[in-house]
């Protein structure tokens, strides 16, 4: 399926050296899905009866969306790459996808709170798979 993250990579006029395209446009998308995810169900929470028990919750949706955010926008530029700067960007988005994860699963008979937990999940794993192939 062609996107326009994959689109974009591809018409990038530089070589981008030994990056695999398909995790990095994989890695991007799902960062982007993940951060859409938690500003929803950070928002769901908060429409919730017992919004003070999900105090936590929202508070973790809302930092993993803005991780995810930034590491979207910072793997979709090239020019001067740094290499160190991408390993800690992702390292960051996958723990912040994890612990996202375990708390949205704390809350998994809230509909929102589950399919969270399973953009975290598909994001924290991409993270970590652009992750293995940066060598």
């Amino acid at each position: 399926m062609t996107t326009v993250v994959k689109d974009m990579l591809s018409t990038y006029p530089a070589d981008l050296g030994n990056v695999d395209r398909e995790k990095m446009a994989r890695c991007i998308e799902e960062c982007l899905a993940c951060a859409q995810a938690c500003t929803a169900c950070a928002d769901a929470c908060l429409s919730e009866g017992m919004v003070g028990d999900l105090t936590k919750c929202i508070r973790t949706d809302m930092d993993c969306a803005d991780i995810c955010t930034a590491t979207a926008a910072v793997l979709s530029r090239h020019t001067g790459y740094d290499a160190n700067i991408t390993r800690a960007i992702l390292t960051a988005c996958a723990t912040a996808c994890k612990a996202c994860a375990e708390e949205c699963e704390r809350h998994a008979g809230m509909d929102h709170c589950r399919v969270c937990a399973e953009a975290c999940r598909r994001c924290e794993q991409a993270c970590n798979d652009l992750l293995g192939s940066l060598g």
